[in-house]
């Protein structure tokens, strides 16, 4: 129940998930919502593919974090279900490493134990399997049995999973146990088609795209935000009650306009498109090949599409990570200055020969670990974009929002599942505000995308993908 009768103006800079997801969501309480976005579509930014239920991919962080992260998906995944790929996650570590595969596991127990105590807190958690199946361990004894299957075309079980890992991964160079994790994966083209749509179909949520914001200030007699954009080759300005700084690794742009206080980081990564015919990719689960990062053995990541499409990752400084990749804010700005060569990436286009050569070196990277994966060519163009991380510590995986000043939030997440705890923050802002009761926090209205219909997803992420210069395979859940 909104608690004024006057509705309470929103507006949201920048429409990736957060500001997206929070559009949404404030639209479907009936509060008057206006979000800008620059781009012809919405979530265009820094490229995401799984769930990170758990945040098993990194063992740098800590427990806690990984706890949050296990409890953010699942609220995530009940959410927007339809960008699921229900498909798990394989973990391997090498033999180089210098930790081993035993070591993960003490983590895994601790996991398991509590996704089992958040299903009985409330049976509709329970979207990551059962509790019991949340992750199982395989010998090289099992896999070597394992090898001597039939590949099945409907894997469901986690044997059946692990067969064509098992037929494909060069046992010689691994530790085991290898360790199969309910980790699913997410559909990018999917969760802006999806969120567009519904958000369309919102009354009281109104969406700018194609649009720049580019002066924001505050009325001193109204207290209001005088919003400046253009729009249509015209020049616009609106005033709103409250500001939600979404606009990512440009954020500290909108809080130069302010002058709030910010401490920020941005960091450019990439990850690469590869085909590889010869292969049924889609019985493939994803494969992560653990490894310290920035070096020559950092993580490796396989993301299986349909239709012999590959997603890869690799925390070299020749494949994801680059040199000088990493910008701070300064006394001066809170923007980080990013390199100028990353701003011509995101903006204009990218070299043919860089796009060609990191493909190459991604390839390379994880066919030393499956040796059939050498044949695989270049498959499109990368899916890139920058990525804003609050305070000094690149590391760092959850993160959600802040208030520096008075009707002012400024978005930080870093991964796509802490959207919804950045949105109980806000929440909780407004209640204080008079904006909403406070027996709205953390209810989550679906009547918008319960309405979604699957076709009109389907072909809208794939147009989504197609416009963007992307294979439409990778539009698609990778259905087995």
């Amino acid at each position: 129940m909104i608690k004024n009768r006057i509705k309470p103006k929103i507006a949201i800079i920048g429409g990736g998930v957060a500001g997206s997801s929070a559009a949404l969501y404030f639209g479907s309480l009936g509060l008057n919502v206006t979000l800008f976005e620059k781009e012809p579509s919405l979530v265009s930014g820094p490229p995401f593919c799984h769930l990170h239920a758990g945040g098993n991919f990194y063992r740098e962080i800590s427990d806690e974090q990984c706890l949050t992260l296990l409890r953010q998906s699942i609220d995530f995944l009940r959410f927007y279900p339809f960008v699921v790929d229900y498909r798990p996650t394989v973990i391997v570590v090498p033999k180089y490493d210098t930790s081993t595969a035993k070591a993960l596991l003490p983590r895994l127990e601790l996991l398991s134990r509590e996704y089992e105590a958040l299903i009985a807190k409330d049976v509709a958690n329970k979207v990551l399997g059962e509790s019991k199946d949340y992750y199982r361990s395989y010998s090289k004894e099992q896999i070597e049995a394992l090898r001597l299957k039939e590949i099945t075309h409907a894997a469901k079980t986690h044997d059946e999973w692990m067969i064509i890992v098992a037929k494909n991964i060069d046992l010689s160079k691994v530790q085991f146990p290898l360790i199969l994790v309910q980790e699913y994966g997410l559909n990018l083209f999917r969760l802006a088609a999806g969120i567009e749509l519904a958000i369309k179909n919102t009354k009281s949520a109104t969406l700018n795209a194609n649009t720049i914001v580019h002066n924001i200030q505050k009325n001193s007699s109204t207290s209001k935000w005088i919003v400046k954009y253009h729009r249509d080759e015209k020049n616009h300005q609106e005033s709103f009650d409250y500001l939600i700084n979404a606009a990512g690794f440009r954020a500290g742009q909108i809080d130069d306009m302010l002058n709030a206080p910010c401490k920020s980081m941005v960091e450019f990564k990439a990850a690469y498109i590869s085909h590889w015919q010869s292969h049924e990719s889609r019985q493939f689960p994803e494969i992560i090949f653990h490894g310290e990062r920035g070096t020559p053995q950092g993580m490796g990541q396989f993301t299986p599409y349909q239709n012999g499409y590959f997603q890869l990752h690799g925390m070299t400084n020749d494949i994801t990570l680059y040199e000088n990749g990493l910008a701070e804010s300064s006394t001066l700005s809170c923007q980080p200055n990013l390199d100028e060569t990353f701003i011509n990436k995101i903006e204009k286009s990218w070299k043919k020969e860089e796009l060609e050569e990191r493909t190459r070196n991604a390839i390379k990277h994880l066919a030393q670990f499956i040796p059939k994966f050498e044949s695989a060519t270049v498959g499109s163009r990368p899916l890139f974009g920058a990525q804003q991380i609050p305070g000094d510590d690149p590391t760092l995986r959850v993160a959600e929002v802040s208030f520096p000043i008075e009707f002012y939030a400024r978005c930080e997440i870093v991964k796509v599942s802490s959207v919804f705890d950045m949105i109980d923050a806000i929440s909780k802002n407004f209640i204080d505000l008079g904006y909403i009761s406070k027996e709205l926090l953390g209810k989550r209205n679906l009547k918008y995308l319960d309405g979604l219909d699957e076709e009109s997803v389907k072909l809208f992420a794939e147009n989504i993908a197609k416009d963007r210069g992307y294979p439409i395979s990778l539009a698609n859940r990778n259905i087995s």
